[in-house]
Order: C-alpha cells, then sequence, then structure tokens
C-alpha cells in the first residue's frame, strides 16, 4: 500500500513543489504525494519549474495548492523548514528538511536546492521501503 505524503511549506511555490515534482518521478510506486501551502499563492516560481526541467521532471501543470486541497489524514508529513508553525495535521510520521528558499536566488540557488531535494526524497524512499517508516 502506497504511503501518502505531503509537502508543505508557506507559499507551496517553490521547495515543496520541487520535493512533489521529485517524489511522483521517483518514489511513485511507494507514495502517494501531495503538496500545498499555508498561505495562498499566485504561480509556482518560474525558476523552480526551469531547474526541474533541466533534469527532467516536468512542473508546467503545477500550481499552488493550500492544505484544505490536501487529504486530512496522511501518513508522512515534510514541511521545508520554513521557520512558522505549521496547523496540525494527523499524520504517522513528520520531519522538517530545513531547507533555505531559493525565492529572490540566484539559478544556481535553485539548482543546489532541486538536488538536495532530491537526495532527501531518495532517502525517503529508501526508508519507506526498508520498512523504517
Amino acid at each position: 500500500m502506497k504511503k501518502k505524503v505531503a509537502f508543505v511549506c508557506v507559499h507551496n511555490s517553490c521547495r515543496s513543489q520541487m520535493a512533489e515534482g521529485w517524489a511522483k518521478k521517483l518514489g511513485s510506486d511507494v507514495l502517494e504525494v501531495y503538496s500545498a501551502g499555508t498561505e495562498e499563492y499566485p504561480e509556482v516560481k518560474p525558476r523552480a519549474v526551469q531547474v526541474m526541467e533541466e533534469v527532467g521532471v516536468d512542473m508546467s501543470e503545477h500550481y499552488p495548492k493550500l492544505l484544505s486541497d490536501i487529504p486530512e489524514k496522511i501518513d508522512i508529513l515534510i514541511t521545508m523548514g520554513c521557520n512558522v508553525v505549521c496547523p496540525y495535521i494527523p499524520c504517522e510520521h513528520s520531519e522538517d528538511w530545513g531547507l533555505e528558499d531559493p525565492s529572490g536566488g540566484s539559478i544556481e540557488a535553485f539548482r543546489k536546492t532541486r538536488d538536495i531535494i532530491k537526495e532527501k526524497v531518495e532517502d525517503l524512499i529508501k526508508r519507506i521501503k526498508n520498512g523504517e517508516l
């Protein structure tokens, strides 16, 4: 049975979207993937879409979602390190990845964040497959 995982940050416009993209590409066999934010935002950051396209992950159809757009009960909650208190979301496991927001930074900052997120998603998938989560 697939684990429901939600990647959450404030605007759901960059880090959580990249995590959703990687998780769908790399873990579709074990994950049911969602991402959401705590505040409305008009679009996914174009540089986030661009750097993911560079590695073959299409996020052209992604759009910011709110917590109310994802299931009420998930298995795994991953917060991105937004330095805000997230609302309570029922889950079996939660962790904060403590990622700096590259928004407003260079394209290289977005690439660095993309690569860190890929490593973290790969580790998450490995832990699920090993029965650790």
